[in-house]
């Protein structure tokens, strides 16, 4: 490692007690790969050099805070599955160990993405490491009420304006979508920089989505700022759109999440428990991340398709949940973050040469058929699209099978594909009435010595949990 010649050894050795060391080992568990990351955590303040040159300074939790969201967005970027987890913080020192599977749940095997893990996670600086597929292409952010037909009506005014749709990001959740949308000039194949165009784009993208013209009407803005982690971002647009709010009539969440504090440790224990999928500790990670809260320690296990998360969390600066509200507003922050993503109906996979309009005509394809687009993916490399729509129909329960047998027959059988059927969401009214039978005592809620203990022996690193 190259250091910058005004570093003193003191701040070099600081540096390199708080860079993580990383591990990688394919033969502690027969089943999933263990990726290891610990470091010791100076007692003094940490000094890095900031992107102008500047010394800045990040307190040891600050710093951890930062290393286990970064290596779960490298194993999410990768499409790594996390089956088991186990975090452990005491302040000083860290250690944060996943067993992952490739998305086929295989043990990982190619040298490529194992070099890959070494070096991301293993470096003072994670972001050099993020891919910006963007670059050169102008971020569109999308938000506003959902409905029938509106992915489409978008995509018709981009070609209309003569902008091609690059990549392309959309969730639903609650009555709310949230998009984000890279674009390029159709004419000259690169970012847009006319301020009338990008005017007359909002302009009229407003106009789509302007909803019920409340305070929770459409919003549309064309962005300088790069969108490094489109996920990230949309998880921060959904909740200032505040999706996490349910209405009277809204369905119970089937996510199971309590928050209870240990008052004799000065922590508050969130205990997650809900169907698996992937990227869900990303999502879970970084909201509490987001909300301002440290993970000092944590399990995640997964039997089948269910998933259990723990996490022992404190507010950055130091204290537990202190108020009733702010425990509700987590429990529904989380609930939210995981549905986001816990997509509803048929997934259709379409790959086809691309052409200006595409995105337009295959969304009007679904609407004329009575489908809605819950959630969708689209990139495009090279000369093909490759687009992922998760669609029901117009109510949100299942796709009748005529009409997606009416859509493949007109973008093509060959170019559009059904991969899965998606179970719906179901409401679980217990997953209320068991958190108030708790009583303001977590299930969860057990003594941090056996958490750490049984953590260890699970490492392999003590002969029993007893």
């Amino acid at each position: 490692m190259e250091w910058p010649a005004y570093l003193d050894e003191y701040e070099k050795l600081v540096i390199r007690m708080n860079t993580p060391k990383v591990v990688i080992d394919n033969a502690v568990c027969p089943t999933a790969t263990l990726v290891k990351v610990t470091s010791r955590s100076s007692a003094f303040v940490r000094f890095f050099c900031g992107s102008n040159g500047n010394r800045q300074q990040v307190d040891s939790a600050s710093r951890k805070h930062g290393v286990l969201l970064e290596a779960i967005h490298v194993l999410t970027d990768l499409n790594l599955s996390v089956k088991k987890a186990y975090i452990s913080y005491d302040g000083r020192w860290f250690m944060d160990v996943f067993h992952v599977t490739d998305q086929f749940g295989n043990k990982l095997t190619d040298d490529s993405v194992i070099s890959y893990l070494e070096q991301s996670l293993d470096t003072g600086n994670p972001e050099i490491n993020r891919s910006h597929r963007c670059e050169g292409l102008t971020p569109l952010e999308l938000t506003g009420t959902d409905r029938p037909g509106l992915l489409s009506e978008v995509f018709a005014v981009l070609a209309d304006l003569q902008c091609d749709v690059v990549e392309a990001t959309v969730w639903t959740h609650n009555g709310r979508v949230a998009c984000i949308l890279f674009l390029k000039d159709q004419l000259s194949g690169s970012h847009l920089d006319d301020a009338q165009k990008i005017h007359r784009i909002e302009s009229r993208l407003r106009h789509v989505l302007k909803g019920d013209h409340g305070v929770r009407s459409g919003k549309t803005a064309v962005t300088s700022m790069a969108v490094a982690h489109p996920d990230s971002r949309l998880h921060q647009l959904m909740l200032a759109d505040r999706d996490y709010e349910r209405g009277p009539s809204a369905p119970v969440s089937s996510t199971f999440v309590s928050v209870q504090n240990w008052d004799e440790r000065g922590y508050s224990v969130v205990n997650v428990q809900c169907r698996d999928r992937p990227k869900l500790l990303f999502d879970i990670v970084w909201t509490l991340t987001d909300m301002q809260y440290v993970v000092f320690h944590g399990t995640i296990d997964t039997d089948g398709d269910s998933a259990h998360q723990e996490f022992y969390i404190r507010h950055k600066n130091g204290s537990p949940i202190d108020s009733e509200a702010e425990r509700h507003r987590v429990i529904q922050c989380l609930q939210a973050a995981i549905e986001r993503r816990a997509s509803e109906g048929t997934r259709l996979e379409l790959c086809i040469e691309d052409r200006p309009g595409l995105l337009s005509d295959v969304t009007r394809t679904f609407r004329e058929n009575g489908l809605l687009v819950t959630r969708a993916e689209a990139s495009t490399k090279g000369d093909m699209a490759s687009d992922v729509f998760y669609v029901t129909d117009a109510a949100g329960q299942a796709a009748e099978p005529k009409a997606i047998e009416a859509v493949r027959l007109r973008i093509g059988f060959d170019h559009l594909k059904v991969k899965e059927e998606q179970r719906p969401r179901f409401c679980r009214k217990e997953s209320t009435d068991r958190e108030a039978s708790l009583g303001g005592v977590g299930t969860g809620l057990f003594y941090l010595g056996s958490l750490v203990r049984r953590n260890l022996y699970n490492l392999g690193l003590i002969k029993s949990c007893s």
